[in-house]
């Protein structure tokens, strides 16, 4: 079997490319703790990623928003800020409690976000972005990371790409880097028209990692398959995954053999299904609600025979006062017994 931690692009590996090879996106209200402990079962060794962050919610906020399972490491914080004081104050929390990466937020599109002087709007000052860094840096050794687009607006050429990954990396210490293969257009669409309207560069990307060998490069956008993440493993040092991993999750019952060289038998679904049970008791005496939880696992059996009689039950009844396990269970009677433990 070949070492799972090798690519072309980097074969000089470190523990810290290895956790970056592939990982499931922070997607805003879709990767909480419920989601992540779910796909965690799926995968042991995907790096999964909390929703964005703010630092104003850590610092002000009366919830815990640093909250996880100890079961979904590696796990990653991604923060949303621009104050190099205030990301520095939460990434020391975050190191505190335990987080294997802490990732910067420069890619997020939404006017909320731009209002904040936070997400992709950042792109268009290096400067700071790199004193973000090298505060958060300064305070922890958990690795600190950027999630950046190719660029914004008018200012989508080469040479900015460039320059903005030369001056976080050199200024701000940054040595890993996911870029989304789209630019972000900051007026005019929605966060999920930037997400589906400007074309994908993947050779830019792919550019980018040639002309920063030393820097560790994971590429997101539009990866729907493994075989497509093994593509982009032949260039690069990771991928990431987006809402295919949300929709379709049982993609990631195969990412520890074929990405990461694991000898262990994949997972099946209703091994998956059952081995959430216990969790969700757990988090039903804490008062959660199921449907919090079931929501993320409407697409386990995407495309099998069964699979609407499985997403209709759920989504008539976890919602209803007292909901438990047995509404999984039921809703598993409508798959075939084959396509379960498939």
């Amino acid at each position: 079997m070949t070492n799972p931690s090798k690519t072309a692009a980097s074969p000089d590996v470190t523990p810290k490319t290895v956790m970056q090879r592939f990982s499931v996106a922070p997607m805003l209200d879709w990767t909480d703790r419920h989601c992540r402990y779910f796909h965690r079962l799926l995968s042991e060794h995907t790096l999964l990623f909390t929703e964005m962050v703010t630092t104003g919610a850590i610092i002000h906020g009366k919830a815990d928003y640093l909250a996880y399972n100890e079961q979904e490491h590696p796990v990653a914080l991604q923060l949303g800020g621009s104050d190099p004081a205030d990301l520095a104050t939460c990434a020391k929390l975050a190191a505190e409690r335990g987080y294997d990466e802490i990732n910067l937020n420069v890619g997020c599109p939404s006017d909320r976000v731009q209002n904040g002087r936070f997400g992709a709007c950042l792109m268009a000052e290096p400067e700071l972005v790199a004193q973000c860094v090298a505060a958060m840096r300064e305070v922890t050794d958990v690795p600190i990371t950027v999630k950046t687009r190719i660029g914004i607006d008018e200012q989508d050429s080469y040479e900015f790409l460039t320059d903005f990954v030369d001056i976080v990396s050199e200024k701000g210490g940054c040595d890993m880097f996911t870029i989304h293969a789209r630019k972000a257009w900051l007026k005019g669409l929605s966060p999920k028209e930037n997400r589906e309207i400007p074309p994908l560069d993947y050779p830019r990307v792919y550019q980018l990692k040639k002309d920063f060998p030393h820097l560790v490069m994971a590429i997101n956008g539009g990866v729907k398959t493994l075989e497509e993440a093994e593509q982009h493993l032949a260039h690069l040092d990771g991928v990431m995954v987006g809402r295919e991993a949300y929709q379709n999750p049982f993609l990631l019952a195969d990412v520890d053999q074929r990405l990461f060289g694991s000898a262990q038998a994949r997972v099946s679904r209703r091994q998956v299904v059952e081995g959430m049970f216990p969790y969700i008791e757990q988090q039903l005496r804490q008062g959660a609600q199921l449907n919090h939880i079931s929501r993320h696992m409407l697409g386990l059996f995407q495309n099998m025979p069964g699979a609407r009689q499985w997403r209709r039950y759920i989504s008539e009844n976890a919602h209803k006062p007292g909901a438990g396990i047995e509404v999984l269970t039921t809703a598993m009677s409508h798959i075939p017994d084959d396509w379960l433990d498939a």
